[in-house]
């Protein structure tokens, strides 16, 4: 597919330079992660230069208190098309929100900072967007997924919030929270305008874990875009933020709120 371009237009209207949309954004949300960021941005970088398209890698920085942002900008600094962000401290959804916003690829993706799900998936994403999908989501579940390291007790506590989800909200989505997803321009927009949870940008403390994915996924079950999901191997992270028990209650929490902003029609 060829490249959009994108003018930029001085106030007095004429073109003042005229430049390539890249195929792919790629967003990185990244919160206190400065033991990993540094060998995960360099393996997405290693892997994205490789690739026949057009790339932009953008670096969410939601407000770290360590030196995550710093190894971001020094890294932007000696790597082509890297773009560090940052934003106040407000969450996960907030900091792929902010990516969202500044990102000008076609298709615009995201993956955890700690790269649970190899990047190499990349590929197997934007083949099933060219192929018609709007919204392509990686599963932890299915013949051919695997997890690798996973307590049986998060196991266990995973499936059931997926029942939970697919009970009330989501019917036949298998695995909603995987951090790893990729949308077309148009539905990454769309998504993140009618979103109604974590917009408000709020300065929290700590880790803040939602379930911003199912009200992602809710929307676009609401404007018919096809979503498509892949198997994945995904590896468990020893630095997981998750918080077993606080975090399942809010992200229930989310669930209902979801549930009664659809049946209001919040997301038409």
């Amino acid at each position: 597919m060829v490249a959009e371009e994108i003018r930029v237009y001085a106030k007095a209207g004429p073109v003042l330079e005229v430049v390539s949309r890249p195929r792919l954004s790629l967003i990185v949300p990244a919160y206190n992660e400065e033991s990993r960021l540094s060998r995960s941005l360099a393996e997405v970088w290693d892997y994205l230069k490789r690739q026949s398209y057009d790339f932009e890698l953008i670096i969410s920085d939601d407000g770290s208190t360590d030196s995550t942002l710093e190894i971001a900008t020094t890294f932007a600094a000696t790597h082509d098309h890297v773009r560090p962000l940052t934003i106040t401290h407000a969450g996960k959804a907030a900091a792929i929100r902010a990516g969202i916003k500044a990102a000008r690829g076609d298709v615009i993706a995201f993956t955890d900072a700690d790269l649970a799900t190899p990047i190499s998936y990349l590929s197997d994403f934007l083949t099933a967007i060219e192929g018609g999908a709007d919204v392509v989501i990686g599963s932890r579940e299915g013949a051919s997924a695997t997890r690798v390291g996973e307590p049986i007790y998060r196991h266990v506590m995973g499936r059931v919030f997926n029942r939970l989800v697919q009970m009330v909200v989501l019917p036949g989505i298998d695995d909603t929270q995987c951090g790893f997803k990729a949308f077309t321009r148009f539905a990454a927009a769309e998504l993140d305008r009618r979103a109604r949870l974590y917009v408000d940008e709020e300065e929290v403390s700590g880790a803040r874990v939602t379930a911003f994915d199912v009200e992602m996924l809710v929307i676009a079950r609401k404007l018919r875009l096809h979503i498509t999901e892949i198997p994945v191997i995904w590896t468990y992270g020893t630095q997981s933020k998750v918080n077993p028990v606080t975090d399942t209650l809010n992200n229930l929490g989310d669930i209902l709120k979801v549930k009664a902003n659809s049946a209001l029609g919040r997301y038409r």
